[in-house]
């Protein structure tokens, strides 16, 4: 076994585990954050995707050990003091969700998108930024809509802070 040591979420946590032990599992079954979803282990649906030292990445990729000394953000760690990110509050006003399984992929996906593009991004930057994120339930049309509705709130609070 081996000891991993992250920063998730603004915490320190630690843990031991397999070698062999991916990303996704550490997060839900030794450090308890159970927002990040397991859909196919296989880097395909996006369900398991995680801020790692300020990037997205898909966590069933990844080996804990190989992420150990990083800094982790969830789900769980998006929203801040009772608020919703406005990424999470656009999906809630715009109904970019269904059954909510991609959800939290979705919306990691969407926050690193308007991180990196912000101020910029149109129906087709998004959708292409959404390839690696699979929602069964809908069309992505509302899913799109949100995230460009969070992406111009955002580029808004930006320039009003300047």
């Amino acid at each position: 076994m081996t000891k991993v040591t992250l920063t998730v979420n603004g915490r320190t946590m630690s843990g031991e585990c397999e070698d062999r032990t991916l990303l996704v599992h550490f997060i839900r079954e030794k450090l308890g954050l159970t927002g990040t979803h397991v859909g196919c282990d296989t880097t395909q649906c996006g369900a398991c995707v995680i801020h790692m030292d300020g990037h997205s990445v898909k966590s069933c990729s990844i080996l804990a050990v190989q992420a150990s000394g990083s800094t982790i953000t969830t789900i769980e760690g998006l929203a801040g003091q009772g608020e919703l990110h406005p990424v999470q509050a656009a999906f809630k006003e715009h109904h970019g969700l269904q059954c909510g399984f991609c959800t939290p992929g979705m919306v990691m996906t969407a926050v690193d998108l308007i991180n990196r593009e912000g101020g910029h991004l149109t129906e087709e930057t998004v959708r292409a930024g959404l390839e690696g994120n699979i929602c069964r339930c809908t069309g992505y049309h509302n899913i799109v809509k949100a995230i460009l509705a969070a992406d111009a709130e955002i580029a808004g609070s930006r320039q009003a802070a300047e």
